[in-house]
């Protein structure tokens, strides 16, 4: 533990060993694309239903809360990734401006965020894909599409999913952030497809009464209802930003494509996600979707569009991969910069001769199938929340920090009022944190205590012999 305050000093493409470097392939376009990919998926999809059941129609002023505070958490990483352009997001920044220990309590965060979101949407997909399945007459049994815990064996389209997107980040990043862009196409479409059959019988009497559970998260535990209840679970929708940033040694142009990528795609987001809210809202009262798993597609069979909802089913099916690529590749790039710094084992952190990362990305494949394929999520997802939460206070922080430790620092991206929207941005992920269910603290904080043992033990260590041998190496 002697070297917890330990800082981090960002090595030059050039100065790295070939076996660390990754390759810059991706411009503006792709990363735009890998964030829009990673934000609009099961959220909007789902949680505007589990929402509505917390906030009544009010779940727009949820949206807009959660998408208020991603706004300035994504200004932040704007402005600090385009200063730390590497790989690793607010792991490689909670490293280079607060020491090690902290940057891998942040690592912890991250890695209960990315890894519960792609097992959890493999999941979901699983769902969507076995439902197909069975409708054409190939069905699997409901021990090979279940977990042991919701009584079967193991989920194995959800394992399948996990090592297609593996396969295609091996094969190569560009094409696997080519086809992310054709898929984010589709998603897309199919969002625009249910406002114009939707929009023609909104009806405004369904927005009344507008708060019928009040703003502050209130009701038993595990029942939590509230605008700010409604906030801190929809606030899954919004992330997904930050796997943006995990991108910064694969882009051509860092200093310009890092911010074009996370400030665009939160913005077009959030404009897609307002819209929908208030369209799915003002078409069918929020009480009959409110528990639905499938809100907008049970909207159009209210209103008579059963056509519509099966090409919005279907598009799930073809797109919420996007979602698992986004996470995945984030992941395995957090992995990957991890053990570049020793803290997991440093052979993992290799690149084959196409400058793809594949151990890390096969022991990510790994990791997140056993999860997909065994545990059911339901009650745990929201964890990924409150590691996101973390995850997003520090970099906030770290923003604040280098202004006033390196003012005049050149800033390729600077944040707009950056402490109204660096202290704005803390308050609000700290009051989304408060306002989770009491199981998800607890969880989360057994796993920060858990990495803090696993540092003691091993990571702290490791991570001290890896920089003596670079050293003298």
């Amino acid at each position: 533990m002697k070297n917890w305050n330990v800082r981090k000093t960002i090595v030059a493409r050039e100065d790295m060993p070939e076996h660390h470097r990754l390759t810059p392939s991706l411009s503006w376009p792709h990363l735009i694309a890998l964030g829009v990919g990673a934000i609009v998926g099961t959220g909007i999809l789902t949680l505007i239903g589990v929402g509505a059941g917390k906030a009544g129609p009010a779940v727009i002023l949820s949206f807009a809360i959660a998408g208020l505070i991603c706004a300035c958490a994504a200004l932040a990483y704007a402005e600090v990734a385009t200063m730390i352009p590497a790989s690793g997001s607010a792991y490689t920044y909670s490293y280079v401006v607060f020491g090690e220990l902290i940057a891998w309590m942040v690592g912890v965060a991250l890695i209960l965020e990315y890894s519960l979101v792609v097992s959890a949407v493999a999941v979901g997909w699983s769902g969507y894909a076995a439902g197909f399945l069975q409708s054409v007459g190939m069905g699997l049994p409901t021990d090979l599409i279940q977990g042991p815990e919701a009584g079967g064996i193991i989920n194995l389209p959800a394992i399948f999913i996990i090592v297609v997107i593996a396969g295609l980040l091996i094969a190569g990043t560009r094409e696997s952030a080519t086809l992310n862009a054709i898929l984010v196409a589709i998603k897309l479409a199919a969002l625009a497809m249910f406002i114009a059959v939707a929009l023609p019988v909104f009806n405004a009497d369904n927005f009344t009464p507008f708060m019928p559970y009040g703003f502050p998260r209130s009701g038993p535990s595990g029942s939590e209802v509230g605008v700010m209840a409604a906030a801190a679970i929809i606030f899954f929708a919004f992330y997904g930003f930050d796997a943006i940033a995990t991108a910064a040694e694969e882009a051509k142009n860092p200093d310009r494509d890092l911010a074009i990528g996370i400030v665009g795609s939160m913005v077009i987001c959030v404009i897609i996600y307002m819209v929908v809210a208030a369209v799915a809202i003002g078409a069918v009262s929020y009480t009959r979707f409110a528990d639905s798993p499938e809100p907008l597609a049970l909207i159009l069979r209210e209103i008579g569009q059963g056509w519509a909802a099966k090409i919005l089913g279907a598009s799930a099916v073809i797109a919420l991969p996007t979602v698992i690529l986004a996470f995945f590749y984030g992941q395995s790039r957090i992995f990957f910069v991890m053990a570049r710094d020793g803290l997991i084992p440093a052979s993992l952190a290799r690149v084959s001769k196409r400058g793809s990362p594949v151990r890390i990305t096969l022991f990510t494949a790994v990791a997140v199938s056993i999860i997909a394929g065994i545990f059911p999520l339901a009650k745990i997802a929201a964890v990924a929340n409150a590691g996101t939460l973390a995850a997003f206070i520090a970099v906030c922080t770290a923003m604040l920090v280098m202004r006033r430790r390196q003012p005049d620092a050149p800033r390729k991206f600077t944040t707009p009022l950056p402490w109204v929207v660096g202290i704005g941005g803390i308050i609000g992920c700290a009051y989304l944190f408060i306002s989770l269910p009491v199981v998800t603290q607890e969880f989360f904080l057994i796993a920060q205590l858990l990495g803090l043992l696993y540092y003691a033990v091993y990571g702290g260590g490791a991570a001290a012999r890896n920089r003596a041998a670079e050293t003298h190496g």
